[in-house]
């Protein structure tokens, strides 16, 4: 026991004032971590780490998410609106050896658990740099770093030696302590003795508790502190429970189940200050480190002015004129051009003024390269005989748009306003969603990649959440009630509004069927329960159908990056690991390059026709032709 280690020290005394968590799973440890960022729409009072934190009376608090910064925009604006100071940070698999090893096999550990701190700017750039690298280089069943990639990332992170997961816990358990020492040393090494702290741990496991005294020991043999943290993967003691399931549903497992992966306590909550303290009563100096390492760490200056300030700096890619032109004189050529293509010379008058003041406008807004990058993009696909779909939204209010075959509708005929589009009082990116022939979307993708830069271009992520009539399915499944069980239910529940489940709580008010059962019969009551506890949470990451970021420099400079779930080697597609709404918030260039079947469909129809001697201009249907009307 460990605490007989500490015989020498004064008799324990109350708890003290005060600590920070730094060991926080959130929603965004995906199907593992139920801890809420935010409280979904459908139960808005549900707790988050951060109302529990503010409750408690926390200062700060740190998200480190398994593998990868899915959350860490969202969780830095909700902890800022909190008055909380967020801590960046990421619990991180290190490979054994090279991040590059693909050893197959199970009697070899494949990665190891070590936790990871921004204490500065610097640090969250390197933090980015080495989630992304992980990802894009390391990723082996898990996306793993390495110790040389660590040695060159390490400015400005602080780092605690890691769960019972991590290389010095896994070798403390199996009783080599002078390796676990040597690990230790390492890391230590890799990071500077004042930003390497020994991690422990008491959730009641006995391998915890065995391996504290020797934890200590090695903290005592390198001269560096001892850290206390709470390895938290939900918000209250009694989220126990809800959590268990999720578990389940990631590992696709029944909970009874005695081969699953499970927590074999109810302690991995976030706890108080109080209980924290309560357990390291023997050690409060554990307790202590935490406060004193959140007041080391700074706020991040260009999250700031993003979520704090709500400035946001345009990041424009940069357009290559074929001449070293201006860009708004280029630009301008181009358009003046397309007028007389589309109106004829000389252009009406009035197309001439609708020009001079949408010109005006882009050139004052500095979106003249927007333009050109929207313009290139759909001449490129023009020009490989990709069929493009005529425009959408509101950028079909724009004669320049227009004249750059940007779109193919005249906002003029049709009395479109440009002010819809674009508005001086309105500063914000725009926004040209370009349709493509789904088949070949991919090629206009490519063209992009190779214009900007491989590192400069990537696909955006989007987030599954636990829906209502899901989460009922899941529910009944993993507490091993029949399918039919949660057929039942589901089919009680109301239909769809636009494509979208009615929340459990809703549901429950507009289906009496589902009302009765709920309130007459325990096996429903503990599902739907079940369901409503997890509804919201995140449960996967895809790749949005249409989002693409193209940026001003490499992309891992702003945000952290992971590969698609379909890349390959020689094939390797990039994706965010911040959404579209995050991506925005930095400024970034968000395009939509959407697939559409009905392009497709088009393109094959004029195919048939022409192996028929049948030629048809689709792009030039007349719309008021008497027979298709009759």
């Amino acid at each position: 026991m460990w605490k007989t280690l500490q015989e020498r020290r004064p008799p324990a005394q109350m708890p003290g004032p005060g600590f920070v968590h730094l060991h926080t799973h959130s929603e965004y440890s995906l199907l593992d971590g139920a801890a809420r960022v935010e409280a979904p729409r459908s139960n808005p009072s549900a707790p988050t780490i951060f109302s529990e934190a503010a409750r408690d009376g926390m200062s700060a608090i740190a998200v480190t998410d398994h593998g990868a910064m899915f959350g860490a925009l969202r969780f830095y604006e909700a902890a800022r609106k909190t008055g909380l100071k967020p801590i960046m940070g990421v619990e991180a698999y290190v490979a054994p050896g090279s991040r590059f090893d693909r050893t197959p096999g199970e009697s070899e550990e494949k990665y190891y658990h070590l936790t990871l701190l921004a204490e500065n700017e610097t640090g969250y750039r390197n933090l980015l740099r080495l989630v992304s690298l992980a990802h894009l280089e390391g990723f082996y069943h898990r996306p793993r770093m390495d110790k040389q990639l660590l040695a060159e990332h390490a400015d400005g992170l602080i780092c605690l030696s890691g769960c019972l997961s991590s290389e010095v816990g896994v070798l403390l358990v199996n009783g080599q302590h002078d390796r676990a020492l040597a690990a230790s040393g390492d890391t230590r090494d890799i990071f500077g003795a004042g930003n390497y702290f020994v991690e422990i741990q008491d959730h009641g496991l006995a391998d915890q508790r065995r391996i504290i005294g020797e934890q200590i020991r090695i903290a005592g043999e390198l001269g560096v502190p001892v850290v206390a943290t709470n390895d938290l993967h939900y918000t209250r003691r009694e989220d126990a429970k809800p959590h268990d399931v999720l578990l389940c549903i990631q590992q696709q497992k029944l909970q009874s189940d005695p081969k699953r992966l499970r927590f074999d306590s109810e302690e991995f909550y976030l706890k108080t200050s109080e209980e924290m303290r309560r357990v390291f009563n023997e050690l409060p100096g554990a307790c202590d480190q935490t406060l004193a390492i959140a007041d080391r760490v700074q706020l991040l200056p260009e999250l700031e002015r993003i979520v704090v300030e709500h400035r946001t700096e345009y990041r424009l890619p940069r357009f290559e004129t074929p001449h070293g032109e201006a860009l708004e004189a280029y630009l301008r050529e181009l358009v003046e051009r397309g007028v007389e293509q589309r109106y004829g010379t000389p252009p009406p008058v009035e197309v001439l003024e609708r020009i001079d003041t949408e010109l005006a406008v882009i050139t004052k807004m500095g979106f003249a390269g927007y333009f050109l990058i929207v313009w290139d993009l759909i001449r490129f696909a023009r020009e490989q005989g990709i069929r493009v779909g005529p425009g959408r939204g509101s950028a079909a209010g724009s004669v320049a748009s227009y004249a750059l075959r940007i779109t193919d509708l005249d906002p003029l005929r049709y009395g479109l306003l440009f002010e819809r589009f674009l508005n001086p009082d309105r500063v914000e990116m725009p926004d040209i969603d370009m349709d493509f022939d789904e088949r070949r979307r991919d090629e206009v993708i490519r063209y992009a990649t190779e214009t900007y830069g491989s590192d400069r271009v990537a696909q955006i992520v989007t987030f599954q959440t636990i829906k209502g009539k899901q989460g009922i399915r899941d529910a009944a499944r993993v507490l091993g009630f029949p399918p039919i069980v949660g057929d039942r239910l589901c089919k009680m529940y109301p239909p769809a509004m636009m494509g979208r489940d009615e929340p459990i709580d809703r549901a429950l008010e507009i289906s009496p069927d589902l009302r009765e059962a709920y309130e007459r019969e325990p096996e429903a009551k503990e599902i739907i329960e079940t369901a409503r506890a997890l509804e919201g949470l995140r449960r996967e990451d895809s790749v949005h159908a249409a989002g693409v970021v193209i940026g001003d420099a490499p992309l891992v400079e702003y945000l952290p990056l992971k590969l698609t779930k379909d890349s390959r080697e020689g094939s390797k597609k990039m994706v965010t690991q911040f959404d579209m709404n995050g991506v925005a918030q930095l400024g970034l260039l968000k395009m939509d390059f959407l697939g559409l079947r009905t392009l497709s469909v088009i393109e094959e129809t004029l195919r048939h026709l022409h192996t028929r001697d049948i030629e048809l201009d689709i792009d030039h249907i007349p719309l008021d032709d008497a027979e298709t009307y009759a």
